[in-house]
C-alpha cells in the first residue's frame, strides 16, 4: 500500500514538473523536485525526462546533458526517450556531431534507437542540406524493420522539398500512396507548400482539389499557402477567391491572412481595398502581435502613408502594445523613402530616449536611405558618430561610395570592417575591386586584393 501512495505521489510531482516546465518555469520545477525529495518523494526516469526536454528546447543542450550527468548519480538509468529528448535539442541547433555522437552513446548503453531517434535524425541531416544521408537514415529504418510512423514519411516529403526534391518527394508520395499509404492533411499541406515553393502554382492547386477529393478538409495552413501561391503567380482574383473560402469556413482567426491580402492590394496599387482589410484587422478586434503590427507599420510605409503608419502606432501603444527595434527600423526607412530625411532623424533621436540606444538595425535604414538618396557625406558624418557597427553597415556604405565612384575610399572601409573581424560579402569585394579596375588602378586593385586575403587570413 504504502508502495502505491509513493507511486501516486511521484506521479503527481511529474505532473506538477512538467506543467511548470511547459511554463518555462524550470527553477520552480527543480524546488518542486527539492521540496519533493525532502519528504521522501524519489524522483524517477520520467521526472528527469521531462527536466531534460525543458533544458534542451529553452536553455540549450549542454544544459540538458547536465541532467544526465545528475540522473546516474541518483542511479536513475537513461532509458530511449531521454535520448530522444537530448538528439531533438542538438538537431534544434543544427549540431549533428553531437546527434551522432548521442546516438553511439545509446548504443553503448544497449539502448536501441527507437522510430523517434531516427526521425530525429533524419530531420537533422535535412536541415543541414544533407539530403542524401537522410534518406540513407529512412533506408536504415526499413531495413532495420522498425515500425514506420506517419511523422516519418511527413519528415522525409518536407525535407525533400526544403531541399528542392519536390519533384521527388511527389514521386515517393504517388509510389507510396500505391503501396497502401494514407496521407494525413499535414501531408498534403507540405507538398503544396514545397510545389509552392518551387514556382509550381497550377501543380499546387491540382493537389489542393486532390486533398478535397480524398476526404480532408482544408484548413487555415491550406489556405493560406495556395493563397499566398496564386498572389505570386500574378493570379490575384484567384487568391483573393481562396480567401473568401477561408473567411466563409472561419478559418480567419488571426490578422495573418488579412495582413497577405492587403500587401497583394498595395503593391498592384488597389489602394482603397488595401485601407480597407488593413482597417478591418485594426477595428475588428484582432489580437495584434508585434510581427503582425510591424507588418502594417511597413505596408503603409512602403506606400507612403506614414500618416495612417503613425496613427496605428499610437492607438497600439495606447492599447498597450510595444513596439520594438524594427517597428523604429519600418518608420526610418518609410520617411527615407519619402525624402523625409530630418523627421527620420528625429525618429532615430526618439528610439534612443525610448531605450533603443543600440538599435543597430535602425541606424542601418537610416543610412541606407542617405545613400540610396545620394546625401553620401551625410550617411558617412553618421556612420562616424555611431557607437556600434556590423557587416550590413559597412556594406551599405561601401556600396554608397562605389556608386559615386569613390572606389579608394571603399576599399579602405572594406579593409577595415575586415580588420575588425568582420565578414564581408563577396558582391562588396567584386564591386570594389572591378570600380578600381574600370578607373585604370588595377595596380592599386591588386594590392587591395592581397591585403583583403591577408587581413582574412589574420582575423577571420
Amino acid at each position: 500500500m504504502r508502495r502505491i501512495k509513493d507511486k501516486l505521489s511521484t506521479r503527481l510531482m511529474n505532473v506538477c514538473v512538467a506543467s511548470l516546465c511547459k511554463a518555462k518555469q524550470l527553477e520552480k520545477a527543480e524546488v518542486v523536485i527539492v521540496d519533493g525529495m525532502k519528504i521522501g518523494l524519489q524522483p524517477d526516469v520520467v521526472t528527469y525526462n521531462t527536466l531534460i526536454a525543458a533544458y534542451c528546447r529553452f536553455v540549450g543542450i549542454d544544459a540538458g546533458y547536465s541532467i544526465l550527468h545528475r540522473m546516474k548519480d541518483a542511479g536513475i538509468n537513461p532509458d530511449v526517450i531521454t535520448y530522444n529528448s537530448l538528439i531533438a535539442g542538438a538537431t534544434r541547433y543544427c549540431l549533428l556531431s553531437q546527434c551522432l555522437d548521442l546516438f553511439d552513446e545509446m548504443l553503448e548503453r544497449s539502448i536501441l534507437p527507437d522510430i523517434w531517434s531516427y526521425n530525429t535524425l533524419m530531420n537533422c541531416f535535412f536541415k543541414l542540406g544533407k539530403p542524401d544521408e537522410a534518406y540513407r537514415v529512412f533506408q536504415d529504418i526499413l531495413l532495420k524493420d522498425i515500425s514506420v510512423h506517419s511523422a516519418t514519411f511527413n519528415i522525409l516529403f518536407n525535407g525533400l522539398c526544403m531541399n528542392g526534391y519536390t519533384e521527388n518527394a511527389l514521386m515517393l508520395f504517388r509510389s507510396l500512396k500505391r503501396h497502401g499509404f494514407i496521407p494525413q492533411l499535414v501531408t498534403y499541406n507540405i507538398l503544396i507548400h514545397g510545389l509552392c515553393k518551387s514556382g509550381r502554382g497550377k501543380a499546387a492547386s491540382e493537389f489542393f482539389n486532390e486533398l478535397v477529393e480524398s476526404g480532408h478538409i482544408p484548413n487555415a495552413i491550406t489556405y493560406t499557402t495556395v493563397m499566398k501561391c496564386c498572389f505570386k503567380d500574378r493570379q490575384f482574383e484567384e487568391g483573393l477567391k481562396i480567401f473568401a473560402e477561408m473567411r466563409n469556413k472561419g478559418y480567419t482567426y488571426d490578422a495573418f491572412a488579412y495582413c497577405t491580402v492587403a500587401s497583394m492590394l498595395l503593391k498592384t496599387e488597389r489602394i482603397t481595398e488595401a485601407n480597407e482589410y488593413l482597417g478591418y484587422i485594426i477595428t475588428s478586434g484582432f489580437s495584434l502581435d508585434t510581427v503582425s503590427f510591424n507588418t502594417i507599420v511597413n505596408l503603409y510605409c512602403k506606400e507612403g502613408q506614414l500618416d495612417n503608419a503613425y496613427k496605428l502606432l499610437y492607438e497600439a501603444e495606447k492599447g498597450g502594445l510595444e513596439s520594438d527595434k524594427y517597428t523604429h527600423a519600418i518608420l526610418i526607412d518609410g520617411l527615407c523613402r519619402t525624402g523625409n530625411f530630418q523627421e527620420a532623424q528625429q525618429q532615430l533621436n526618439r528610439m534612443s530616449m525610448t531605450g533603443f540606444d543600440s538599435n543597430l538595425v535602425a541606424w542601418n535604414s537610416f543610412i541606407n536611405g542617405l545613400c540610396k538618396a545620394g546625401h553620401l557625406d551625410y550617411a558617412m558624418q553618421m556612420f562616424e558618430s555611431m557607437d556600434a557597427k556590423d557587416s550590413v553597415t559597412y556594406s551599405t556604405i561601401v556600396r554608397g561610395l562605389c556608386k559615386v565612384g569613390r572606389f579608394r575610399a571603399a576599399s579602405k572601409l572594406l579593409l577595415s570592417c575586415i580588420r575588425g573581424g568582420m565578414r564581408i560579402l563577396k558582391s562588396d569585394k567584386r564591386i570594389v575591386i572591378d570600380g578600381l579596375r574600370s578607373c585604370g588602378l588595377s595596380h592599386e586593385a591588386r594590392k587591395i586584393q592581397s591585403k583583403i586575403q591577408l587581413a582574412k587570413l589574420l582575423h577571420y
